[in-house]
């Protein structure tokens, strides 16, 4: 046998798989920070939003419609009013009266109203 043959080195074992686990962790953590968080706490201001709409509020429908609420029906909870997603909430939008459910409604107030 030849010396050289035995000093030859043994072929890679390949990459090490702690480097993906890096890779696909640091890209998670960068989607969690730029999209699902900022999406979170977007979703959770408006439903407080929605949430303390009262008597007198301009608001826009998801269908683009705009009024003022002129009564709100909210759910009877053990015998107490709560305010729920599910609440009635009735707008007036120039001569008509509209009933729409509580979670359609996209903006509140007339500050948001003048942005867009």
């Amino acid at each position: 046998m030849h010396p050289i043959l035995f000093l030859q080195a043994a072929a890679p074992a390949g990459p090490s798989p702690y480097g993906s686990i890096f890779m696909f962790g640091s890209i998670f953590a960068i989607f969690y920070f730029l999209v699902i968080r900022p999406q979170g706490k977007q979703r959770k201001e408006h439903e407080s939003k929605v949430m303390s709409i009262k008597k007198g509020d301009q608001v826009v429908t998801a269908g683009g419609i705009v009024g003022e609420v002129v009564h709100i029906a909210m759910g009877q909870k053990d015998g107490q009013s709560t305010p729920t997603l599910t609440d009635h909430i009735t707008i007036k939008s120039a001569e008509s009266r509209l009933v729409i459910v509580r979670s359609r409604i996209s903006s509140v107030g007339s500050e948001e109203l003048e942005q867009k």
